[in-house]
Formats: structure tokens, sequence, C-alpha cells
């Protein structure tokens, strides 16, 4: 897939998610409106199938929804409240943690800089960006295992790690698709473009798409 052949994919993938739900996070997101509630959601989100992080987000919302009333919890109350989520008793003591650096740093919000995100313990490069991208709606690339994977499946870009997808990406994708192609790409690896044995003969990018590293397929 060469640079002119992107603009067509994101239009074609545009169509093909209208038929999916979203990303448990982009729900939030959409619904809420809210930096702080999309970042404890991505927290939860780690390791963790939307399913579970969805209630579970709605669950710990509904007990505290800010900095403030999070860290008057205790912390059995937000195991309680998280479970099942993978991890859940080290994202309890990460999501409190987080919580004292807002009020401490932040006057108790949720900065809008990337590097400044990346500050917070625990907090990686996927989360941060899609904080600001999601959560300020500021330009922001966030890669995930199905952006990377996709990424390169399609020839797009051949690299080794997420993070080195993300300033793949920086140089190469126009910055107009930066705020989407996250949930484009989580949305289409999740119901479609599978790791093992990808959907190829049904797919609508099966004419971009280079099918590098692609062995067994439907």
């Amino acid at each position: 897939m060469d640079s002119v052949q992107i603009h067509e994919c994101i239009k074609l993938l545009t169509e093909a998610v209208r038929h999916w739900q979203s990303p448990a996070v982009t729900i939030v997101s959409q619904r809420e409106g809210n930096p702080f509630k999309v970042l404890i959601s991505c927290i939860l989100s780690l390791r963790t199938q939307d399913k579970t992080t969805g209630p579970a987000s709605e669950r710990l919302f509904a007990l505290a929804d800010t900095p403030e009333k999070m860290v008057e919890l205790a912390p059995d109350v937000i195991e309680k409240a998280i479970y099942p989520v993978g991890f859940y008793r080290n994202k309890t003591k990460q999501i409190i943690g987080i919580c004292h650096t807002l009020l401490d740093a932040y006057q108790g919000k949720v900065p809008d800089d990337l590097n400044e995100l990346l500050k917070l313990k625990g907090v990686g490069r996927k989360t941060a960006n899609l904080v600001v991208t999601l959560g300020f709606a500021k330009p922001g690339i966030c890669v995930d295992t199905h952006v990377h994977r996709i990424c390169n499946r399609w020839g797009y870009v051949a690299t080794k790690t997420p993070e080195e997808t993300e300033f793949t990406l920086r140089n190469k994708l126009p910055r107009e698709y930066w705020l989407q192609i996250n949930d484009l790409l989580v949305t289409f690896g999740q119901n479609h473009c599978s790791p093992l044995s990808p959907r190829c003969s049904t797919c609508p990018l099966a004419g971009l798409c280079d099918r590098v590293a692609v062995g067994k397929s439907r």
C-alpha cells in the first residue's frame, strides 16, 4: 500500500466499521467527553477485552468520577468495582497513584500534553496518545497491537514495535487521519482482520493490502 492508496483505504475502512461497535474507550469518550474518564478507562482496558472494560468503567465512575472522589475510595472498593479486568489489583494502585499526582501536580486536571501524561506512573505512549486524541481531540497517533499489526500487514509500514510504528506513521500518515486511525483499526482488527487466519476473501481492502506475513486466511 502506498501513500496515494491510504486515502482510499481510510474511506473504505470508515464505511466498513459502521456495522460494528466502537472500542469501549471510544464509547466512553463519545458519551462523556471527559479526559479523566478516558484516562481511567484506558488503564482499565489494558490486557482486558472491551466486553469487560465497558461495564467495569461504568461501575467505577458510578462511585467516583473525579480524582478527588477517587482517592476517597478504599482500595478494596475500587477492586470490587473493576473486577474482573486484568491485573485489577495493580490497576487499583495505579489509579489511586495517578489521582494523587493529578491533585498534587495538576490541580486535579488531566494534562492535555503528551509529555506531561507520560510523567504519570504507568502511563505509556498508547494510553497518553489515546487521552490526547479522545479526551482533548488534539493531534496524536495511538498505536496498539491492532494498529501495529494491520499497518504492517498492509505494507504501509515495515516496523518491529508499536512505538516504531507510531513514529513512522507520524511522518507518513496524512494528519487528517491521525485522530481516527486507532478507532478504525481497533474496530477492524477486533471484528475482521484478526491476527491469525484473517478474513481476506471478504475484506473490502483486499485490493489494497499487500498481505505481508499472512499465511493461512479465510
